[in-house]
């Protein structure tokens, strides 16, 4: 069982404290201004990365990024709540948090495969056993040529594919 990273755990932390603070604004019968201030922290707490990286984005020309198209699209859930005065802020959290939750899939899943290809790096052998003249030598498996015999002694790990 692989565990989650500082990084990961900090970020399921967020997620999970914006679900509940967004359910609890949900819940309370808040209207008017008082819910759209209400609905402000956990939109910050779960997406003031993103917006940050927005920011930053777009000061240094990469305007078009996965972050600035977020913001926009989160942003523009909260001015159509305004604006239609529906006091609907929840699209524009759910959106964000939805995005955050698959980027803390997407984190752990890349974790999982770094670590699964690193393991299977530590199978390879650093050396291989030639036969030459009634006698083991022992060279870099990339140096063996085609047609050598070579030998693995018992509990060694088998350094070439061949025929045996």
């Amino acid at each position: 069982m692989t565990t989650l990273s500082k990084k990961q755990r900090k970020m399921r932390n967020r997620i999970l404290i914006a679900a509940a603070l967004l359910i609890l604004v949900k819940l309370l019968p808040l209207t008017g201004w008082v819910r759209g201030l209400c609905c402000l922290a956990p939109y910050f707490i779960i997406g003031y990365d993103v917006l940050r990286k927005a920011a930053l984005g777009i000061v240094n020309g990469q305007v078009f990024d996965e972050n600035f198209l977020m913001a926009i699209a989160t942003l523009g859930a909260f001015f159509l709540a305004v604006w239609t005065k529906s006091g609907d802020y929840v699209e524009g959290i759910a959106v964000m948090l939805f995005y955050q939750i698959g980027e803390l899939f997407q984190s752990y899943a890349v974790g999982k495969s770094r670590r699964n290809i690193s393991a299977l790096m530590d199978i390879r052998t650093d050396y291989a056993n030639i036969e030459q003249e009634g006698k083991l030598e022992q060279v870099d498996p990339d140096e063996v040529a085609v047609g050598s015999v070579i030998v693995v002694q018992p509990g060694e790990k088998v350094p070439l594919d061949g025929v045996v």
